[in-house]
C-alpha cells in the first residue's frame, strides 16, 4: 500500500490589522454573526478530508484566546499554535519550523491567511493535486482592472501592464516541507525578512512556481470594505442553501 503524504495547513494570524481601524481586537478575531473570521477559515481546513493537521502562527498575546475558540468550535486538527513574528514571513517561518518538528519532510504545507475565510474546498484540493504533481502550487485569480506602476513624480504612471498577462497571487500557497523549510533557513541566515508572501520567497530562491486558478471570492479581509463584502458573500451563500 502506498504511503500517504501528510497535508498540513499553516494558518498565519500574526497581524494586528491596522487598516481595519479596529481598536480592540486583531482583525482575525473580529466576528461575523458571532463567529470570528479565523474560525470561518479554520472550519474549511477542518472539514477538508485531505488535510491531516493544522498549525497556526498567532499574534503574540492572543494564543490563549485562540485556544479557547478552537475548543469552542471543535476544531480538532490543530496540532500546534506558535507565536507570530514581527512580519508575515517571520510568522510563517515559525510555523514551518514547528511543522518540520512534527511531520515528515515529504509533507505538503498549505500556507493560508487567517483572514482569508472564503476559500473553497476545491481550491484546497487543486493545490494538493498540483503540488503532488509539480512540487508546489500558488492559488491565483484573474486581474479584472488595468494595473500600472507609480512614476518618478507624483501623479504619474510609469508603466501599464496587459491585464491578460497579470494574476493576483492569493492563498493557499503550497510547498514541499523539505524545500520550504530549507529556503526559510537560507533566508533567515541571510537576514531576509522582507518577502511579502511565500511565493515571493520561493521565487527569489530559484523555484519555478505553478499556479492553480481559484475562486474570485477568495478575498483577504484587510479593510472595512472587505468585511462588508465578506458579509454579503456569506449571506448570499446562506440564501442559496435555503432558496436554491
Amino acid at each position: 500500500m502506498e504511503k500517504h503524504t501528510d497535508h498540513v495547513a499553516l494558518i498565519f494570524a500574526g497581524g494586528v490589522g491596522q487598516r481595519m481601524k479596529n481598536k480592540t481586537k486583531p482583525k482575525q478575531f473580529l466576528e461575523l454573526y458571532g463567529k470570528p473570521i479565523i474560525i470561518y477559515t479554520l472550519e474549511v481546513y477542518e472539514q477538508h478530508p485531505e488535510i491531516d493537521g493544522i498549525v497556526i502562527a498567532c499574534v503574540a498575546g492572543w494564543q490563549e484566546y485562540l485556544e479557547k475558540l478552537i475548543r469552542k468550535y471543535d476544531i480538532t486538527k490543530v496540532k500546534a499554535i506558535v507565536p507570530g513574528g514581527a512580519t508575515g514571513q517571520e510568522s510563517i517561518r515559525n510555523g514551518v519550523y514547528k511543522i518540520h518538528e512534527l511531520y515528515p519532510e515529504d509533507s505538503l504545507v498549505l500556507v493560508h491567511d487567517g483572514v482569508r475565510p472564503l476559500i473553497e474546498m476545491e481550491d484546497i484540493t487543486g493545490n494538493i493535486r498540483c503540488a503532488e504533481e509539480k512540487g508546489n502550487a500558488v492559488t491565483v485569480a484573474p486581474v479584472v482592472e488595468t494595473v500600472g506602476t507609480k512614476g518618478a513624480s507624483e501623479n504619474e504612471t510609469s508603466q501599464i501592464f496587459e491585464r491578460d498577462k497579470c494574476l493576483l497571487l492569493r492563498a493557499p500557497q503550497t510547498f514541499r516541507l523539505k524545500e520550504f523549510y530549507e529556503t526559510h533557513k537560507k533566508a533567515e541566515a541571510a537576514g531576509r525578512n522582507d518577502f511579502i508572501d511565500s511565493a515571493c520567497l520561493m521565487k527569489a530562491y530559484g523555484f519555478r512556481l505553478y499556479t492553480v486558478m481559484g475562486g474570485v471570492e477568495n478575498i483577504k479581509i484587510t479593510t472595512p470594505m472587505d468585511f462588508y463584502i465578506f458579509r454579503a458573500i456569506v449571506d448570499a451563500r446562506e440564501n442559496s442553501q435555503v432558496f436554491g
